[in-house]
């Protein structure tokens, strides 16, 4: 049972599971509901009509009939509003950043689907993701997609071994050139669809204005680290660590910018804020990781890491502390934010991840974690 988003991905991923021999059903998974969008009093928004689902179903629908595969249409909303969506307010209510596209992955596409399908007698899920599994050891190894620049194994990094064992992705071993190379061959309707950008359940709009219908924004004032006061922020939801676009600061003080969010003081409501030349404030060390999932044996020691997508691997010496905790050390490495996921690699195989809790710098804590 292969799910069938309306892109070109999992629509050449379907292409190859038939050229490979497998009996394929498409399934085109309903996560989000537009009624829902709705303010905190209940009101409907303005922007209802936004959300691409029907497109990609109907996108979705044009590949399936093409290829003679059956499509079946299946509603998820629920799980998602409560495994993924809530889970993604109640962090920014911490003032922390989410990563909802991991957590979409670990409870909608790999659990309520797997569990889906598994009713229905299938031998496996399909997904149009950029990553491989091996299991040619004994246990199921999440790997790399072979294009670099595609590789989704880090949205991928908490996933179980249970759950990779019933997984295919027939795309891994090849680059976005050939999907899109393919698709054209085929005539496929989405050969040239643009990819999809951003969280599922905003696409396209105004991601503060989106946010704000659900969580009240609190303004407050933006400071530098020695307390100066620059200006006000328009709520401490509304930025990341690291952000250096949407701040509206000029040249303060005879420094220019650009300027750089560096840190969040939730008790006081206050957003820090440094330009280029004082950046050393985003640097830390040491990274305390919780609610892990571990794909190999437990061993303390040398890894790589990335600390969000499409970072570079970092060099880290992991830790184990205890059955959900482990802590990741490594050099001077910016901006690495709490509420986000921290993927851990050994070679190409992504042996597990964590969720970043806390960050250090030479032992003191980041006021931003």
């Amino acid at each position: 049972m292969l799910g069938l988003s309306g892109g070109v991905d999992s629509a050449v991923a379907l292409y190859k599971l038939l050229e490979d021999g497998y009996d394929v059903i498409a399934v085109f998974m309903r996560n989000w509901d537009s009624a829902l969008n709705r303010d905190i009093l209940g009101n409907p928004t303005a922007d209802d009509d936004i959300c691409p689902q029907e497109k990609d179903y109907q996108d979705a629908k044009k590949v399936a009939d093409k290829l003679g595969v059956t499509l079946q249409r299946v509603d998820f909303v629920k799980e998602y509003w409560d495994r993924v969506f809530t889970y993604f307010l109640n962090e920014y209510k911490l003032n922390r950043t989410p990563n909802p596209d991991v957590l979409c992955n670990n409870e909608i596409k790999f659990k309520a689907f797997l569990d889906y399908a598994l009713k229905q007698d299938v031998d496996y899920i399909a997904m149009g993701h950029y990553a491989r599994v091996d299991r040619s050891e004994g246990r199921s190894k999440l790997l790399r997609g072979l294009d670099d620049n595609k590789d989704q194994s880090y949205f991928l990094s908490q996933l179980t071994n249970e759950q990779l064992s019933k997984v295919l992705f027939p795309i891994g071993d090849i680059n976005k050139d050939e999907v899109r190379r393919i698709a054209r061959k085929l005539d496929l309707a989405v050969s040239d669809k643009k990819d999809s950008t951003g969280i599922c359940f905003i696409g396209e709009r105004d991601f503060n204005k989106f946010l704000a219908n659900y969580l009240p924004a609190k303004p407050g004032l933006m400071k530098r680290l020695d307390g100066t006061v620059i200006g006000d922020h328009y709520g401490l939801m509304n930025y990341t660590i690291g952000q250096r676009k949407g701040l509206g600061i000029g040249t303060i003080d005879g420094l220019d910018g650009p300027w750089y969010v560096v840190g969040k003081e939730l008790e006081a409501n206050t957003l820090i804020v440094e330009n280029k030349d004082n950046l050393d404030y985003l640097k830390s060390d040491e990274a305390h990781i919780t609610d892990y999932v571990w794909r190999a044996p437990k061993v303390d020691g040398n890894y790589t890491a990335k600390f969000r997508y499409r970072q570079k691997d970092v060099p880290v010496k992991v830790k184990f502390v205890n059955d959900t905790e482990f802590i990741v050390t490594y050099n001077n490495v910016s901006a690495v934010t709490p509420g986000q996921v921290c993927a851990i690699y050994q070679g190409d195989e992504c042996v597990g991840s964590g969720f970043i809790n806390e960050v250090f710098y030479k032992g003191e804590k980041r006021r931003y974690s």
